[in-house]
């Protein structure tokens, strides 16, 4: 089952080091998306990280600097599909480069999941907002029946976000899920880098390997 850490969207102290040591703790994916971020400041940002560690990092923008940094991934948004020509010819070039490039989205409702689009031949999804967020701020849509149903159909591999904690881990798991994102959960943690490891020894008591 993926575990995937999504960056937080605002600026966090030390975040490079703490990503670092998400990293060394068994972490396969992590998510930069700060669409504030700019080339320069991503660079920056992935300098701070031992290149050890690139390949276990997917570009929610400046896509090009996968490349360069022989990095694991890309993610579209909506942004992107709004410029589909360029997107295309970028995901062309970064394909040509890495044949093994994971490609990523994000969907909000199941209708997508039984429609698969096979111009980007994702790797998986996010499908979201699949539990209620802890700030009550997005409360999901979704029933377990729902989901359960519609994940044995699909033919995408399914990441659940939003509101995923240590606690949802195992019910993500039954429901079908490929994997769980964690995001604002261990961010506003005082200490992400603790939760997370309570995340890692989670998986290892319900005896889920990790991917």
């Amino acid at each position: 089952m993926r575990l995937i850490v999504i960056s937080s969207s605002k600026t966090v102290e030390n975040e490079a080091e703490i990503v670092t040591q998400f990293f060394e703790s068994g972490l396969q994916t992590f998510h930069l998306r700060k669409r504030w971020l700019s080339v320069a400041k991503t660079k920056k940002f992935l300098a701070e990280i031992p290149p050890q560690y690139h390949n276990r990092i997917v570009l929610h923008y400046n896509h090009l600097l996968v490349r360069k940094y022989k990095l694991k991934g890309v993610h579209l948004s909506k942004s992107h599909f709004k410029k589909e020509i360029k997107t295309w010819i970028i995901l062309k070039l970064l394909r040509f480069s890495n044949p093994n490039l994971e490609v990523s989205t994000s969907f909000n409702n199941l209708g997508q999941l039984t429609n698969p689009n096979t111009d980007y031949n994702y790797s998986y999804v996010f499908l979201s907002p699949i539990f209620d967020s802890l700030s009550s701020k997005y409360q999901s849509g979704f029933t377990e029946h729902s989901l359960s149903t519609s994940l044995k159909k699909t033919e995408y591999k399914v990441i659940a976000r939003g509101g995923i904690d240590t606690e949802t881990i195992e019910k993500s798991f039954r429901i079908g899920f490929h994997g769980v994102a964690f995001h604002s959960n261990l961010w506003k943690k005082r200490n992400p880098s603790a939760e997370f490891q309570k995340a890692i020894e989670k998986f290892k008591e319900l005896n889920i390997p990790i991917e």
